[in-house]
């Protein structure tokens, strides 16, 4: 070995250091200045191999704390949102949003099935636009929706995203409970939603996923969704 410093060749090995006998230079292990790079000590394999794993460790950790707690990733396997979402699309909801705010009229969301989870799956989830809010009254006469406030004052909602068919059909009227929701797909003839449910018409907040943001595949159909 050879010491950057003075340039001796007097080096010794006191623990994790070297140090130098001819100009008295104490250096750390496998420091430039205290040896050429040829000759510093090499690092053991498994030192390398934790090197190699723990970034990778790390990252997937970080990808699960993401998915578990902020975002939630969903296939949509049917068009019962069309042409909002096509079938197949893969879309990315934020777990977090109605941390800060209740769901809002014509949200879209991702929600556990109210009839799967009584039949004790909770693993099936649903993608629905929000229509109903709490303690409204939801109408549907020929298709068109009606929805009324506590104080019984109705509107005819818009349905400009309703465009994969001409709605049909008399639902309701609906009383939506507190802290529950009335959801539709935008598909509205091809979509098993609040109209068709057995347990309950409504989503509870406590089934809420989160709120779908992003298509993100395929590339044609990427973007945000409302």
């Amino acid at each position: 070995m050879t010491c950057l410093k003075c340039g001796g060749h007097d080096i010794v090995k006191d623990g994790d250091k070297y140090v130098c006998k001819t100009c008295g230079a104490e250096l750390t292990e496998g420091s430039g200045e205290a040896v050429t790079a040829d000759e510093a000590p090499k690092k053991s394999k498994g030192r390398e191999f934790l090197e190699f794993i723990f970034p990778i460790v790390i990252a997937f950790v970080v990808a699960m704390l993401l998915k578990t707690f902020i975002f939630a990733n969903a296939i949509v396997p049917t068009g019962s949102m069309l042409n909002t979402i096509q079938e197949g699309d893969r879309i990315i909801a934020s777990r977090i949003e109605y941390n800060f705010h209740e769901p809002e009229r014509f949200d879209i969301i991702i929600f556990k099935a109210p009839d799967e989870v009584a039949k004790g799956d909770n693993k099936t989830f649903y993608v629905k636009r929000v229509i109903g809010l709490p303690g409204e009254t939801v109408t549907i006469v020929n298709g068109v929706v009606y929805v009324a406030d506590k104080d019984g004052k109705a509107e005819q909602l818009r349905d400009d995203f309703v465009t994969a068919c001409t709605p049909t059909g008399n639902f309701g009227p609906y009383e939506v409970p507190e802290d529950s929701y009335f959801v539709m797909g935008d598909n509205r003839e091809n979509s098993i939603d609040s109209r068709f449910w057995v347990t309950t018409n409504y989503v509870h907040k406590d089934l809420i996923i989160g709120k779908a943001k992003f298509c993100y595949f395929p590339f044609d159909d990427a973007g945000k969704l409302e």
